[in-house]
């Protein structure tokens, strides 16, 4: 049952010197190992996505830096009346911007247009604060002891690459702040999942994701952007311990109708999402532009682990996007 690709266990170097991909550092690793050296202007990307889900409301913030711009926001929905809250900021040049060299260590932050984030990260965990108007988000995001995430390093040639880290099922507690009501966020019933990226982008992308979790067990899916490159980012998680899964996967799901059950299949995943609300972000700076379909909703099914077993998908919590993107 184990995948074919190549675990690494010792850190490691994203980029050689003179910026192309280090061959070393092609593989996956059950916790942040590479540095990402990243050399070059125009076509590094740089971010740090948090999503949360809790029983009354999914919240998304991210803080990236794409060279010629910073794209920033924040999103709160709320799940019982599916009214949603967001503050978008694009600032030039990515200015206010902060990114790290390596996950779960330093300081990423964004300022532009009235959107702070911060997200500081240190051995225990990380601590994450968001303020825009009417909205702000505390959260404590422990780090549990042998809590395992995946990362890994696609290569689609020396020069166009992506490290990614998809850290799904971490427990988390804090407050959120919507208008003059207030929520508490308890580990009882929240998790929080992040996706840690660095990397040098092919101007045109396409790429599936989705994540879900639930006490004790958490599913990592992604397609079409890593399709024929030897690597995945698929994996499956029980009590914190990871089970990677190498064979890419196909996603069928409805473009004219992205509510109806999305499925995601293979040797080792047979997955339905089934969606309860649809967010759509768009946009167009003439040579430059993105669309994205971002679906909440819960997993049934099952995924096998590393030693033959077949494992519940049932009760998983999370969302499954298709993204289109010119950068």
């Amino acid at each position: 049952m184990l995948t074919h690709e190549r675990q690494i266990t010792a850190p490691v170097d994203l980029c050689l010197p003179d910026g192309r991909l280090n061959p070393d550092a092609v593989g996956w690793t059950r916790r942040p190992l590479h540095r990402a050296n990243l050399r070059g202007w125009g076509r590094t990307k740089r971010w740090e996505y948090w999503g949360v889900v809790t029983p009354a409301h999914v919240i998304g913030l991210v803080a990236s830096s794409l060279d010629y711009a910073g794209v920033h926001g924040l999103y709160v929905l709320d799940r019982a009346t599916g009214e949603e809250t967001s503050k978008d900021a694009v600032v030039p040049l990515a200015r206010g911007t902060a990114m790290p060299e390596r996950s779960g260590e330093g300081t990423a932050s964004a300022r532009a247009n009235g959107l702070a984030i911060d997200l500081v990260q240190h051995p225990g965990g990380s601590t994450v604060r968001a303020v825009a108007p009417g909205v702000e988000v505390e959260l404590e995001i422990p780090l549990p002891d042998g809590h395992e995430s995946l990362g890994v390093v696609v290569p689609w040639g020396p020069r166009r690459f992506q490290y990614t880290v998809k850290d799904v099922g971490r427990p988390v507690r804090g407050r959120l702040r919507l208008g003059a009501a207030e929520h508490e966020i308890s580990e009882r019933d929240s998790f929080a999942v992040l996706d840690h990226g660095r990397g040098r982008w092919p101007y045109s992308v396409v790429w599936n994701w989705a994540a879900g979790s639930a006490p004790g067990r958490a599913i990592q899916l992604g397609g079409k952007w890593t399709d024929g490159t030897g690597m995945t980012e698929n994996a499956l998680f029980v009590d914190g311990r990871l089970h990677k899964i190498g064979e890419e996967l196909a996603w069928h799901y409805d473009r004219g109708d992205w509510l109806k059950p999305w499925r995601i299949a293979g040797g080792r995943v047979e997955a339905v999402f089934t969606p309860f609300h649809e967010k759509v972000a768009r946009t167009e700076l003439g040579v430059v532009g993105s669309e994205t379909h971002q679906c909440f909703g819960h997993f049934s099914g099952r995924a096998q682990a590393d030693d033959g077993t077949w494992i519940d998908l049932d009760g998983l919590t999370g969302w499954a996007e298709e993204a289109r993107q010119r950068w």
